[in-house]
């Protein structure tokens, strides 16, 4: 594992309590070291702050994923920085927490990108026909453009990235909406509906499935 944070005490806290948790865990207290380390080393995971002296977050992000680095990256973002959380997905970040985070959390999200693994994830999602540019915001099947909601976007995004995999209600309402979150979880199944409403309906599709019992999937051929 590798900890990029400038932090000192921070940094020196993760290293001993993903230590102790059975990981080896190696920190870079600037962002230059920690590009260079993360060039060179084969990491199950990176954790990755955004502000950093020599290189930020996003540039070191960004510049290993230009280079076809795709070790999971987890980015640590500020409190309540939405602008913060979408800049991080957007530079190929794979999952982030907000500062101040909780260890347990933070550790289960880590275990989790590393089950999935560091397979290539391109800048332009496609299931089938079903296209999605987080970069640029814009969604389409075949030739057609689909006008969406921000987060119409987060969530087709969240589907596309696990597509064919099952996603539970709660794994939904944690990244598209986050942890603190209040409200009716069936506001999960209310944006399912407009998603298939704008994606699947018009055009005689069915790729978004509710599995009975356990969430929600993307086929994988888009449908």
């Amino acid at each position: 594992m590798l900890v990029v944070e400038d932090e000192k005490r921070l940094a020196a806290g993760l290293k001993k309590g993903l230590e102790a948790e059975g990981f080896a865990a190696d920190v870079a207290l600037n962002g230059t070291d920690g590009l260079w380390m993360a060039r060179e080393n084969p990491y199950d995971a990176i954790v990755l702050d955004i502000m950093l002296p020599g290189l930020n977050g996003y540039l070191v992000c960004g510049t290993l994923r230009e280079e076809g680095v795709w070790t999971p990256i987890l980015m640590l973002t500020a409190k309540d920085g939405e602008f913060d959380e979408a800049e991080a997905l957007d530079t190929g970040a794979d999952d982030y927490v907000t500062k101040p985070f909780s260890f347990v959390v933070l550790v289960a999200r880590l275990r989790a990108l590393i089950r999935r693994g560091a397979g290539e994830r391109p800048a332009v999602l496609e299931s089938g026909d079903l296209r999605f540019d987080p970069g640029a915001r814009q969604a389409s099947r075949g030739e057609s453009t689909i006008e969406l909601t921000a987060r119409e976007m987060a969530l087709l995004e969240f589907l596309l990235r696990r597509k064919g995999e099952v996603v539970s209600k709660t794994d939904i309402l944690q990244h598209v909406w986050d942890y603190d979150f209040e409200g009716d979880p069936n506001i999960v199944e209310v944006y399912v509906g407009h998603l298939r409403n704008k994606l699947d309906r018009p055009f005689g599709r069915s790729a978004l499935e509710t599995v009975r019992g356990a969430g929600y999937r993307l086929a994988a051929d888009g449908g």
